[in-house]
């Protein structure tokens, strides 16, 4: 699952505590050592001596191993910080969108679309930590689908078997079959289908997709959903070329009053980050996260925000992502592995 806001400041808490531990021990190493060297200069025996000695290297060497480990730490509460910080940052006009629609519907379907490297990925993991799994204890089952492997070919049937068996169905499956064991699952958990790299689908297999799988799945669990239903059924559709978006028949462009949760809606495309954007996540970040070394940075320079937009290509949010993980001592290919889970 990914990484939600709770666990990473509970993670935070958890290290924090140790780390004062930690800083402790170090603290009574180094008493320890000094109360040894003071013994090593007036003693006179050669063997009490040599003990002395051995002990004082025994005591350096531990020393250095907490040290390590301090280290280790810091950067893991580092790079879990910055993680928090960067969930402020963006987004804004997509997340209202989703938001507005999960207070009020628990099914449905969205496309999340941009060019390349605007951080469709993130935007993904962010609405299900902060918008579907938050402030619930519902258990959740994200289905990712990877379709760069299988949206070239041109028989639906692959991905029937693809589906079937993220849900333990091992053998060639219809879509009614795999639609029934879908519905049995959102009966006792949210169930999220996460279909990346739709835009490697030709058009017709993404139609395919949407009218013999979504439409029947949320038409059944339409039928049967309650006010008080209280379990979530979404698919999430992303688009990372920015190409699927312009297929105008597929997606609803915003929810009408009296709508019905079956056709996808498409999330507004996602744009570069803007300099007032940058200024304003800066802003916050110099309030909320005073130990993040960028913070130091913030103070210093006069116009942080526009060298982000210079170096980041006028704002591509994933190029932004790493420009900001550079000056906060972490490098962002490596953690946004750790960050993205889905």
């Amino acid at each position: 699952m990914a990484l939600s806001e709770l666990t990473v400041t509970v993670c935070v808490t958890t290290y924090m505590n140790h780390l004062e531990k930690l800083l402790q021990l170090v603290e009574l190493l180094d008493e320890k050592i000094l109360f040894l060297k003071g013994k090593e200069i007036t003693e006179a025996n050669p063997l009490v001596l040599f003990q002395l000695v051995q002990e004082i290297e025994e005591a350096k060497t531990q020393r250095e191993v907490l040290k390590l480990e301090i280290g280790s730490i810091n950067c893991s509460v580092n790079s879990q910080k910055l993680y928090l910080a960067l969930l402020k940052l963006g987004y804004k006009d997509q997340i209202l969108a989703f938001k507005k629609f999960v207070r009020s519907q628990s099914i449905g379907a969205f496309l999340i679309h941009g060019c390349p490297d605007y951080g469709q990925r993130w935007l993904l993991n962010r609405l299900v930590t902060q918008h579907i799994d938050s402030g619930t204890t519902n258990k959740t089952l994200p289905l990712p689908v990877e379709l760069h492997r299988i949206g070239r070919r041109t028989d639906i049937s692959t991905l029937w078997r693809e589906l079937g068996g993220r849900f333990g169905l091992h053998r060639q499956n219809t879509a009614p079959e795999i639609i029934d064991r879908v519905y049995q699952c959102w009966q006792t958990q949210n169930v999220v289908l996460i279909f990346h790299d739709v835009n490697c689908m030709p058009e017709n297999y993404l139609e395919k997709l949407i009218h013999e799988f979504w439409l029947p799945l949320a038409t059944q669990a339409r039928k049967t959903a309650s006010s008080t239903q209280k379990y979530r059924l979404l698919m999430l559709l992303v688009d990372y070329e920015g190409c699927v978006g312009t297929r105008e028949t597929l997606f609803f462009e915003r929810i009408e009053p009296n709508w019905e949760a079956k056709i996808p809606v498409k999330l507004p495309v996602i744009n570069r980050f803007c300099k007032h954007e940058l200024n304003e996540w800066l802003n916050t970040v110099e309030m909320e996260f005073d130990e993040l070394p960028l913070t130091e940075v913030i103070s210093q320079k006069n116009d942080l925000g526009q060298e982000i937009l210079d170096n980041s290509d006028s704002g591509i949010p994933e190029l932004a992502f790493s420009e900001i993980c550079d000056r906060c001592e972490c490098n962002w290919y490596e953690v946004k592995d750790k960050w993205l889970t889905l």
